[in-house]
């Protein structure tokens, strides 16, 4: 799933492509929006907030998608189409008086009225890249449940919106905590704001990195590195697989010495097959194939 970051990169790819545009055809490829018909609006805007888009066009409507694991935008230049290769993927072709935006895989799409936004983001906690940002209300939601897991609450979307599993775990082995360390034993003021500088780091560079080091294989500390060498001390770095039937419960890596605290409360497994070596931390990014002519806006 993207990270709050990737959508923002994506949504200021599309504003300065798209925004001031005037849809010529638009063709939606989801039953429930089978009938719908964008051509004659204008789009005026882009906007991210946490993991959601908001695109908004003139007469007072927005397009909500959200990417969830495989949602994709790609833009191609005027006179251009994805290959066929493409088709069974689109869900959206939104055509303009210039370029043409493709929504591929987007598990999520829904027209509301632009007042009505805060129905598909309302519940969600301050956005950590918005305009808005609350830092003291984000505080406050995190500590609002004392003895929950540091990786869960940080992955709770509706304490702070825009984190993901990437900037979670590694957020954890930089402030030296357990991810099972109970937020009431947490300086969390310190740990939401590393979260927010790593995260606006990210904006206007490549990547995600953590280390500080961009080259290939050494861009995070733990993240993606089972069983290998903490960069710190040479342990290697623990692994808990997912656990489907428990939601915050994702993929979680880090380092039993460089992180004293609780172990998981799930027995832990080993990892999978292609994670057993620790996949290298740059096959976590896009995976959205490029296109000659296009632009790929990926998931991050």
């Amino acid at each position: 799933m993207p990270e709050g970051d990737s959508v923002w990169k994506a949504a200021r790819s599309l504003r300065a492509q798209l925004v001031g545009r005037t849809v010529s055809r638009s063709n939606f490829r989801v039953p429930q929006l089978a009938t719908a018909d964008l051509s004659g609006r204008q789009v005026t805007a882009f906007d991210s907030y946490g993991k959601h888009l908001l695109t908004r066009f003139s007469g007072d409507l927005t397009l909500h998608t959200h990417f969830e694991m495989d949602g994709a935008w790609q833009v191609v230049g005027p006179g251009k189409a994805l290959p066929r290769s493409f088709e069974d993927e689109i869900r959206l072709v939104l055509a303009t008086d210039g370029p043409t935006a493709y929504a591929l895989r987007m598990p999520v799409l829904k027209l509301l009225v632009t007042g009505d936004e805060a129905s598909v983001v309302g519940h969600l906690g301050p956005d950590l890249l918005g305009p808005g940002w609350d830092e003291d209300e984000a505080v406050r939601r995190l500590s609002c449940s004392p003895g929950r897991p540091l990786i869960e609450a940080l992955l709770d979307q509706r304490n702070l919106a825009g984190i993901g599993n990437l900037w979670a775990v590694e957020t954890c082995f930089l402030r030296g905590h357990s991810p099972w360390t109970p937020v009431g034993e947490v300086d969390l003021r310190a740990t939401v704001q590393l979260v927010r500088r790593m995260m606006r780091h990210s904006l206007d560079h490549p990547g995600q990195v953590t280390t500080g080091d961009t080259r290939r294989g050494r861009t995070h500390w733990v993240y993606g590195r089972a069983e290998r060498p903490c960069r710190r001390c040479g342990t290697p770095v623990a692994f808990r697989d997912s656990a489907p039937n428990e939601h915050y419960a994702r993929e979680t890596w880090w380092c039993d010495r460089c992180q004293p605290g609780p172990a998981p409360s799930l027995s832990e497994r080993p990892p999978r097959p292609g994670l057993r070596r620790g996949v290298d931390e740059e096959s976590f990014g896009s995976r959205t194939r490029r296109l000659r002519g296009g632009t790929g806006l990926a998931r991050g």
